[in-house]
């Protein structure tokens, strides 16, 4: 049997990751991170990390297993965190918990566990994974987890094969309500604990007050943009990929002004809730940002134009497969199942691969397509690849 570390978070489902492992004769060490101190910002708590190291601690107890415990908020920060205001500071909207996998739990923590001469690390997801050989060649591949309803693949959209390689996802086969089963049979102190919500390991926060941390309120205007602006009766050929990714660009000159916001950098394309703007028939939703001016465009109603795009593009450098030898080359086209956001139903498209980028061609608009957030693409239940959006 293998020594397995897991990642014991203080939540039921790592909680019954390492029950599992241990089940199955496995060496099991339960290895708790503490990655962020601030509580500036947080709805809930003065310490919700304390409390998830107590449950952490508990459940290592109760399942007599070694419970260590390791600060990388340093690591967090930097490679997180940091990306995080860089990201907003540009008017884009970073995916914490995309990078916080790819950065924290399968890289500094991953690097912590062989340190201490573990031959996997395990966590709580809602996915699997599967070997192959291909070629004289052992592949992992990253499955969705078998309940749809709490699939996680998406945020491991990033790992690569040396990671996979190392990961373990015991409790991908099962269904939320299984672990919840399962936890109180074995009677863990996290059996009725709610899941954690929020940014990862920094918990539910509010977003504007946490950036401004570093990003200055600076008082704007906000512009609605009516479903009749012109721009919105611009042809937009099938073949032409660049017209296609463009972001609709609107100038003060197309809306009327109807409020104000105190930073255009703590929105995001396709929000609804924050804008303090009522009397209206149905919700306003941001339609656009502007950064540099310091304007939010919105639109009335959930089927607005402006919120609503058919193709998207991916730099090059930020294209990732999580097997590069299945990476597409220049002038190819695929047929993936894609998804733009965690929970989104997967959406049928064609992944062009051109010079300048991967365009997604989707088969129907899609709403609120974001800049900085990742695009992730799936053959059947494999995740095969993802990047962020340039635009």
């Amino acid at each position: 049997m293998a020594r397995v570390v897991v990642g014991l978070s203080g939540g039921v489902d790592s909680s019954v990751a390492a029950y599992l492992l241990k089940e199955q004769g496995h060496e099991v060490i339960g290895l708790f991170m503490r990655n962020w101190h601030d509580t500036t910002g947080t709805l809930e708590g003065d310490c919700p990390w304390y409390d998830d190291q107590v449950f952490a601690e508990l459940v290592a107890k109760r399942l007599d297993i070694p419970f260590r415990f390791v600060d990388l908020s340093e690591e967090y920060k930097h490679r997180v965190v940091d990306y995080m205001f860089s990201e907003y500071e540009q008017g884009r909207t970073p995916n914490p918990d995309v990078l916080c996998n790819r950065e924290i739990k399968f890289d500094v923590f991953l690097k912590e566990a062989l340190k201490m001469g573990a031959d996997y690390v395990a966590t709580g997801h809602y996915c699997q994974k599967q070997v192959e050989q291909v070629d004289g060649r052992e592949i992992y591949r990253l499955v969705a987890g078998a309940d749809k309803n709490k699939d996680q693949s998406y945020f491991l959209c990033q790992l690569t094969q040396e990671q996979l390689r190392y990961a373990l996802f015991p409790i991908g086969h099962m269904l939320k309500p299984e672990v919840r089963a399962v936890a109180t049979e074995q009677k863990l102190a996290t059996a009725k604990r709610k899941d954690s919500q929020g940014i990862c390991f920094v918990g539910k926060v509010d977003l504007p007050v946490f950036l401004q941390q570093q990003i200055a309120a600076r008082q704007g205007n906000v512009h609605e943009i009516l479903p009749s602006w012109r721009g919105y009766g611009v042809e937009r050929g099938e073949d032409d990929l660049e017209a296609l990714s463009q972001p609709y660009r609107y100038t003060v000159r197309d809306g009327k002004k109807i409020g104000t916001h105190n930073g255009a950098h703590f929105y995001t394309i396709g929000q609804r809730k924050g804008l303090g703007i009522g009397g209206r028939k149905e919700s306003l939703f941001v339609l656009a940002t502007d950064v540099r001016e310091n304007v939010i465009y919105v639109g009335e109603g959930d089927s607005h134009p402006g919120l609503y795009r058919r193709a998207l593009r991916i730099k090059p450098s930020e294209v990732h497969w999580v097997d590069p030898e299945e990476r597409m080359r220049v002038g190819e086209c695929r047929s993936y199942a894609v998804r733009i956001r965690y929970r989104q139903a997967l959406q049928r498209a064609s992944l062009i691969c051109r010079e300048e980028g991967l365009y997604i061609l989707f088969e129907e608009p899609q709403r609120g397509i974001a800049a900085g957030q990742f695009a992730a693409w799936y053959d059947g239940e494999v995740l095969a690849g993802s990047g962020v959006i340039e635009r």
